[in-house]
């Protein structure tokens, strides 16, 4: 494990393992660096893989400020500045994906090689500024119309509000875990979704209540649409982020890569522990 000081003087705390080619590894909301054990041990006898700890998860500082999605983006370029990483294979899961979003939107393709985006929709909730065009690329985006109606959906702001909520009060952890306990499929053991679970409560629920408000109101469409780095797309069939966001993003970056996990090989939001055999060999071929 190492640390780095990001500019406004939080330390983040990374995981490391291996050498070679950089592949640096960003977790989705609430989930940390440790999350990512099946790709430091099973990539690190090709790549040397850096597992980041955001600000405020797993073992990073806990500051009471800077939790949105653009202090991310400027976390991780001092991340990178730091650890003097270049030509870098860049990894990130869920929420991890708007972070890098938003650094390509502030920095461009700077330090960057090849990009890994995993099981996250450009958007999660309607922007009412959309056009039409827009508009409908998310209707197709969606799963079918009834998902929309699922109380755990962030879609409808009225559902993101009940949700940030409730994070930030009394039962914020107990949320939590009805939350996160339905992301996986029967593949996971229950010791490693309790694990899972206690790793992501390490964020405080009143940061993780800002912070998934933050994430949830941003959408990325313009910014997938100008990626100008290979790039590859994994989704899951049976996940809570609709796997057709995946195709649409796929289809806007030309020469990109698609793989969408179907629910029996661990194709829910956390298929990159669930089947982390085959996760791993796509990564592998996919970086070189």
């Amino acid at each position: 494990m190492g640390e780095i000081t990001t500019s406004d003087g939080v330390v983040l705390r990374y995981v490391e393992a291996g050498s070679g080619p950089p592949l640096l590894l960003i977790p989705g909301w609430s989930q940390t660096a440790a999350q990512f054990k099946y790709q430091l041990s099973g990539l690190g006898g090709r790549y040397r893989v850096i597992a980041l700890d955001l600000r405020g998860h797993g073992e990073s500082d806990k500051p009471c400020h800077g939790y949105r999605i653009s202090r991310f983006a400027e976390d991780l370029r001092d991340a990178l500045i730091a650890l003097d990483l270049a030509n870098v294979n860049l990894l990130s899961h869920s929420m991890g994906c708007s972070v890098v979003w938003c650094y390509l939107d502030m920095f461009g393709s700077e330090r960057l090689s090849k990009l890994v985006f995993v099981d996250q929709s450009p958007f999660l909730t309607a922007n009412p500024a959309w056009s039409d065009g827009e508009r409908n690329a998310a209707e197709f985006a969606l799963d079918p119309v009834e998902r929309r109606d699922d109380p755990m959906s962030l879609y409808r702001m009225e559902h993101l509000v009940a949700g940030v909520t409730g994070l930030a009060g009394p039962d914020g952890a107990a949320l939590t875990r009805q939350f996160i306990g339905g992301m996986f499929t029967r593949r996971i053991s229950d010791d490693e979704k309790l694990w899972i679970i206690d790793n992501v409560l390490k964020l405080p629920r009143r940061y993780a209540a800002r912070l998934i408000y933050d994430h949830a109101t941003r959408d990325w469409f313009d910014v997938v649409k100008r990626i100008d780095l290979p790039t590859f797309f994994i989704g899951a069939r049976a996940s809570q982020i609709p796997w057709r966001s995946l195709v649409w993003m796929h289809e806007q970056v030309p020469g990109s890569r698609l793989e969408i996990f179907e629910e029996e090989e661990g194709g829910k939001h956390f298929l990159f522990m669930e089947n982390p055999e085959k996760f791993n060999a796509l990564v592998a071929e996919f970086c070189g």
